[in-house]
């Protein structure tokens, strides 16, 4: 996940990045996929059975997210979730009394070297989620559960940091994530921290930078997993695997203030193909979700800090609530 900016680069990516006199002190900021506040995927009420998405990066990065340097990044993102409406797959509320309350943290490090690669300099990163997960449903999924979540690895990505589009600065990255099945996982807890699969989670993230003092944002997923060939009991089958998904981050924001951004921030999903249940397409499972909300970035030398809020509509196959995001990132 990239995003933050030391009080160096705040100043060059808002003049042109073409002076980079101290762009080796500096990293960019990178968080993919605070992962874990996503894991209210668990909450997945599709009509034909329950195989819910995995968590993805839903809000977690936001203002100029594809601004990065060479450096180093240490970040750490807090996540809050509250929802008390689910949705069945035309987007109906579900009876009855349902709750859902989430909460993680993700413990992020990123790396960009000096090394030119298809033109833009290499980097690689690793995410550890830890979550808490509340479910009180009259429908389906009950209990508790808290563990880490599953590792998150980036072994490669590009960062170009020189461009321009239309004659504007404009940062973008390609990021090949993989996430590994190391969480807690239990077959028997429809409620887990844990996904038990693969998944193989590419972004493009850019920052276009129209004048000196406005940027916008966006970050644009691919989804895919593997068969869980261990899935809840509850489902009685021998195998399952959550359907292929789009998932877009998207901001804009204005310098009000020296160091002081504020903005407008939002996430979309949507599902693209069936879950499978035992090789068998599973009709109206497939997920939606839409967040907006305000937030802000405050920027002190090598410190940011970011608030993000979002307010969910248009679910599918989902829960819909508040999402709240609290990120911290230092850059060396």
């Amino acid at each position: 996940m990239m995003g933050s900016l030391s009080a160096e680069q705040h100043a060059m990516a808002q003049k042109i990045p073409n002076r980079r006199s101290r762009a080796v002190e500096i990293l960019r900021a990178a968080v993919d996929v605070a992962v874990v506040a996503a894991l209210l995927a668990f909450a997945n009420l599709s009509a034909a059975a329950d195989v819910p998405l995995p968590p993805v990066n839903l809000g977690e990065t936001s203002f100029q997210d594809g601004i990065a340097f060479p450096g180093w990044l240490v970040e750490e993102t807090f996540v809050y979730y509250d929802a008390n409406t689910f949705t069945d797959s035309k987007g109906k509320d579900m009876p009855g009394s349902n709750r859902l309350t989430a909460m993680s943290a993700v413990t992020h490090v990123a790396w960009i070297s000096s090394f030119r690669l298809l033109g833009g300099l290499y980097g690689a990163e690793v995410l550890l989620p830890l979550a808490d997960l509340d479910f009180e449903t009259d429908f389906g999924p009950n209990g508790r559960e808290r563990g880490m979540g599953d590792l998150i690895v980036g072994p490669l990505f590009i960062q170009w940091s020189d461009s321009k589009l239309f004659d504007m600065p404009y940062f973008h990255r390609i990021n090949l994530d993989f996430v590994l099945p190391t969480g807690e996982y239990r077959k028997n807890s429809p409620v887990n921290v844990g996904n038990n699969i693969y998944t193989f989670n590419p972004y493009y993230a850019f920052t276009l930078i129209p004048t000196e003092r406005l940027e916008i944002s966006a970050r644009l997923h691919y989804l895919w997993c593997s068969e869980n060939s261990d899935p809840f009991v509850g489902l009685g089958a021998d195998d399952t695997q959550p359907g292929q998904a789009f998932h877009a981050n998207f901001a804009a924001s204005c310098e009000i203030l020296k160091g002081l951004r504020l903005g407008l921030n939002g996430y979309f999903l949507q599902q693209l193909t069936d879950d499978r249940i035992d090789g068998e397409d599973q009709a109206a499972s497939k997920e939606r979700i839409l967040g907006i909300g305000p937030g802000l970035k405050y920027t002190y030398e090598r410190l940011s800090l970011y608030l993000n809020s979002y307010y969910e509509t248009a679910a599918e196959n989902r829960p819909e609530g508040f999402r709240g995001i609290f990120r911290l990132s230092m850059v060396f």
